[in-house]
C-alpha cells in the first residue's frame, strides 16, 4: 500500500526521530512510504517551494492513507492533513507524543471520521498504533 507520511521539515523538529521511525516502520511492514524525509526520494538538485508543493500534493493524491507525526507544530503538516481529509477524502492517522500537551484545536476539534489522533509513549507504542491503523484500513 502507498502511504503518505508527514512530519515537520521546517517547523518544530523536536520529534523528528519519531517521524523518521514512522517511515522506517511503514517500509519494514512492506508498504511504500512517500515522504520528503525518506532518503529514497532525495534529489540531487534542490526543489523550489512550488515544486515541493506540487510533489507533495501529487504524493497525497496517490496514497491510500496518510500518517502524520504532529508532536512538533508545523504549518505544512496541518495543510497536508486538511488536504488529505477534505480534498482527497483519505484516512489520516495523526500521532502525538504523550509529553505534548498543546495540540492544535484545529486538529483536536475536527470531528471528521477520516481523522484519528493517537497518543504514544515510546517508539514501540507508536509502531503498534501504526500497524493497527494500517490493518484496519486494509
Amino acid at each position: 500500500m502507498i502511504i503518505y507520511c508527514a512530519g515537520p521539515i521546517r517547523g518544530d523538529v523536536s520529534y523528528q526521530k519519531f517521524y523518521a521511525e514512522v517511515i522506517n516502520h511503514i517500509e519494514d511492514e512492506g508498504h511504500s512510504a512517500l515522504a520528503e524525509f525518506n532518503g529514497e526520494f532525495s534529489v540531487s538538485v534542490p526543489l523550489t517551494e512550488t515544486q515541493i508543493y506540487k510533489r507533495d500534493l501529487k504524493w497525497i493524491d496517490g496514497s491510500k492513507l496518510m500518517i502524520a507525526e504532529i508532536s512538533g507544530p508545523s504549518l505544512g503538516v496541518g495543510f497536508e492533513i486538511a488536504y488529505a481529509i477534505f480534498q482527497r477524502k483519505i484516512p489520516v492517522l495523526a500521532l502525538v507524543n504523550s509529553n505534548v500537551k498543546n495540540v492544535s484545536a484545529m486538529l483536536t476539534g475536527c470531528n471528521s471520521p477520516l481523522l484519528t489522533i493517537s497518543e504514544y509513549d515510546n517508539m514501540d507504542g507508536m509502531k503498534h498504533i501504526i500497524s493497527e491503523f494500517i490493518n484496519r484500513i486494509n
